[in-house]
């Protein structure tokens, strides 16, 4: 069945970086579109960041210049690199694909 586990995130300080990565199974990952998709405490869960099979990329207005998405086929790895992170980056995040969710990855933002 098809399964997504997402790994790295973890507390960072302001200004820092992290890569998020998200390791998928049961599909044939090229041929589909992966996002990622984040949910603050009390907050709906909103898009980040998206990459279709074809490798085009779409963010959202409030990380872009600083989240990049993207893809290793052959590993079946979908990655966000986040820099320049801030206290409202905090959030669980989703890797999104194949109408599957992962079970997310905490990422904290804080001095």
């Amino acid at each position: 069945q098809v399964q997504l586990v997402e790994s790295g995130g973890g507390l960072v300080q302001p200004g820092g970086s992290l890569r998020l990565s998200c390791a998928a199974s049961g599909f044939t990952f090229s041929m589909y579109g992966m996002s990622w998709y984040r949910q603050a405490p009390g907050k709906e869960r909103e898009l980040v960041a998206s990459i279709t099979s074809g490798g085009s990329t779409g963010y959202a207005d409030s990380v872009k210049g600083r989240f990049t998405i993207s893809r290793d086929n052959a590993k079946k790895l979908v990655y966000l690199q986040m820099n320049s992170l801030k206290p409202e980056d905090t959030a669980v995040y989703y890797c999104y694909g194949r109408v599957s969710w992962g079970r997310g990855t905490q990422v904290t933002v804080s001095s």
